[in-house]
């Protein structure tokens, strides 16, 4: 009996595996779901109201003017992106997927980040940007970096810290595409430093064996 309860708890820790590992972005239910705000105008839900079948059009689907470059003057890091994510592109939703174009000035930098719900394939279109991940503290937290020219493609996996920074003396850009219709982006200097309401300074300092004095004055620049 205590063999049969053993096998039991082995299939069902199994079962409760294989669910958590397929439960980031569900499996559609229909051919298409397009996402709509108010559920009152909405027929069928699966991750979000969806828009009547037979009131979808082709503009659903369509999203325009990535050929057009993001302002990367906005921000002190020369860096924007333009996201094509579920709330751009109704029509993603329950897809499972997602877009977006990353735009860097001379030196441009997108900071460590992670997708807490998307891994990221990125391909370099035009310059030069020198990419890499940490992996977690299982391995070791071991650091992967590359420096990718125009045609070149590179994988940041799901929840992993990464970058881009470009090397080049011109402008870069490169596409992106994601494993979720909302993967989701935490910036990790944001987070830490700029929380709302903030992290001790107390327990920062400690965390990062610095002086109280330098957290303080890191959060002022991030708040």
């Amino acid at each position: 009996m205590e063999k049969l309860h053993y096998l039991l708890f082995l299939s069902l820790l199994a079962l409760t595996s294989s669910l958590v590992a397929s439960a980031y972005d569900p499996s559609p239910l229909q051919d298409f779901c397009v996402a709509i705000k108010n559920p009152f105008d909405g027929v069928f839900v699966n991750g979000k109201f969806c828009k009547d079948p037979k009131q979808v059009k082709a503009d659903d689907f369509f999203f325009p003017g990535l050929n057009k470059p993001g302002n990367t003057a906005a921000t002190p890091l020369g860096f924007a992106v333009t996201p094509v994510f579920v709330d751009q592109l109704a029509g993603l939703n329950t897809l499972g997927i997602s877009f977006a174009r990353l735009d860097f000035a001379p030196y441009g930098l997108n900071p460590p980040h992670i997708h807490p719900r998307g891994t990221e394939i990125l391909v370099v279109v035009e310059g030069s940007l020198f990419v890499g991940f940490v992996t977690s503290n299982q391995n070791n937290n071991t650091l992967f970096t590359k420096v990718l020219n125009a045609g070149d493609l590179f994988v940041f996996p799901i929840g992993q810290i990464h970058f881009q920074l470009n090397v080049g003396e011109g402008n870069a850009f490169a596409f992106a595409g994601l494993s979720s219709q909302n993967p989701g982006v935490t910036t990790i200097a944001n987070a830490v430093f700029g929380s709302k309401p903030p992290i001790s300074a107390d327990i920062l300092a400690k965390a990062f064996q610095v002086d109280k004095n330098v957290i303080s004055y890191l959060q002022k620049q991030f708040s």
